[in-house]
């Protein structure tokens, strides 16, 4: 073992050697945590807000993570971001929530001390009383937090000399956009805290092999599709044709599917979307199932991006996309924020540590509206046990898994995960990465690292470069 390894050994002795096991202690260990709240969330991206709740000049809302708050606020310049915290003597400037500082800006609840929108100090309640060094007005502004715009969301870093948020997305934000990710806006929102740790409920949705389980009612719909990826069939990777069913069955088969996952999931197939396909399951097509279904689906992604363009939504060409700017069923933005995206409207989840073993998991439904028919955004999330029945049905059925998952890494003598390396490949490229920032490994090579996790869900075990 090299010098420079086995250094990073002592300072985490449950680093990933082999790339094909996951020590599980990574999952529970009090010191490895608080490796990831010191080495890791300092210095990444994380999503902080979506755009549509801060319009207005002086909209402001609130982000908070590992005991960090931080206001995004919309100002006459643009977006800003400070840290929340009185300059007299470190009260929360807010607590939680929302609003609109265009007025009165902010307001210190302890002494009366106030801020504008663009952080500036505008007021100390008794000035006389304080000496002029004290009072340096340069001094006296909020901290700026380093805050980027992408997809229609703010994006906050702690860390001022990290890479930007493209050079770490990479290619991936392109393709999303190309989507029209950032026109789209959030329908509803919800949040439960589940008793687990945040990696277990990332990794839940890193890869399609648990649908044959998790999911029956997927893989019942299309049995081809996931046999075809996971199973024993010869049908080739991603086929989703029986060909003992006739065109019009496979059809059938598939529009069954996007009921599904329409009701399971709403975000990843609207029920616009779904009405039209719906109108167009008695279409001429090829009598040969293989030709029939890509037609079908050519002929639906036409007829979504017509209809929507003709009610006003501003949709892109689905089928020009779908060549041009193809995007995987799970787009991970590292470390917390995935979206998935499928005709024009997409899920995405945010996933925040509570603790060693608990962590904060948030679903927006993302879809578009005709200019000046928006609704108003949701402010606060609606929050709900894990097993609720008021969860979609898919992540429901996922929810149901993570909690005994998380039990069932204490179990005597489990000491690590095994992955298959060609499917479950991004749950140790993710944890390889996790590594390099508690490492210190350099943040372009880090950077570098995570741009090659766009297009790798269902993916394979990647040489980092580290």
């Amino acid at each position: 073992m090299s010098d420079r390894a086995e250094k990073a050994k002592e300072i985490n002795p449950l680093r990933v050697s082999n790339p094909e096991f996951v020590p599980v202690k990574r999952y529970y260990d009090e010191e490895f945590y608080r490796l990831e709240c010191e080495k890791l969330w300092p210095h990444v991206w994380q999503m902080a807000c979506r755009l549509e709740q801060i319009p207005n000049v002086g909209d402001w809302v609130e982000y908070t993570n590992l005991g960090q708050s931080v206001i995004i606020v919309r100002t006459m310049e643009g977006v800003k971001a400070f840290h929340n915290v009185c300059r007299h003597r470190g009260v929360q400037l807010t607590d939680g929530g929302h609003g609109n500082c265009a007025v009165k800006g902010f307001i210190c609840p302890f002494h009366g001390w106030r801020w504008n929108m663009d952080g500036k100090n505008t007021f100390v309640y008794g000035r006389h009383l304080f000496s002029e060094a004290v009072l340096n007005q340069a001094e006296l502004a909020l901290t700026p937090c380093r805050v980027e715009l992408w997809g229609g969301c703010a994006f906050i870093n702690f860390d001022d000399k990290a890479p930007s948020f493209r050079e770490c997305i990479g290619p991936v934000a392109d393709r999303l956009e190309a989507h029209g990710m950032s026109k789209l806006r959030s329908e509803w929102w919800f949040a439960t805290v589940l008793p687990a740790n945040w990696k277990i409920a990332m990794e839940a949705f890193m890869e399609g092999y648990h649908v044959m389980k998790t999911h029956p009612q997927l893989q019942q719909a299309v049995p081809a599709l996931y046999n075809a990826r996971y199973g024993n069939d010869t049908g080739g990777l991603g086929q989703s044709i029986n060909q003992s069913w006739s065109a019009r069955d496979n059809v059938r088969a598939q529009f069954k599917n996007l009921e599904l996952l329409s009701a399971g999931m709403a975000g990843m197939v609207h029920a616009k979307e779904l009405a039209i396909a719906e109108q167009l399951l008695d279409v001429e097509l090829p009598a040969d199932p293989a030709q029939a279904v890509p037609t079908w689906y050519g002929i639906v992604q036409d007829e979504i991006t017509k209809q929507l363009r003709a009610r006003g939504e501003d949709v892109p060409d689905l089928n020009r996309v779908a060549v041009s700017d193809p995007v995987n069923a799970v787009e991970f933005l590292f470390p917390h924020y995935f979206l998935l995206p499928f005709f024009s409207g997409m899920s995405s989840y945010r996933i925040r540590p509570l603790g060693p073993e608990s962590c904060l998991f948030e679903i927006w439904s993302l879809t578009q509206f005709p200019e000046g028919q928006e609704p108003a955004p949701p402010m606060e999330p609606t929050v709900l046990p894990y097993n609720s029945q008021d969860f979609p049905q898919i992540p429901r059925q996922d929810y149901s898994n993570i909690p005994i998952q998380q039990k069932g890494l204490h179990a005597e003598g489990f000491d690590y995960m095994r992955l298959a390396k060609d499917v479950e490949g991004l749950i140790s490229n993710y944890h390889r990465i996790i590594d390099a920032y508690i490492d210190g490994v350099a943040p372009e090579k880090r950077a570098k690292a995570n741009r090659l996790l766009g297009g790798n869900f269902d993916g394979k075990i990647l040489d980092l470069g580290f």
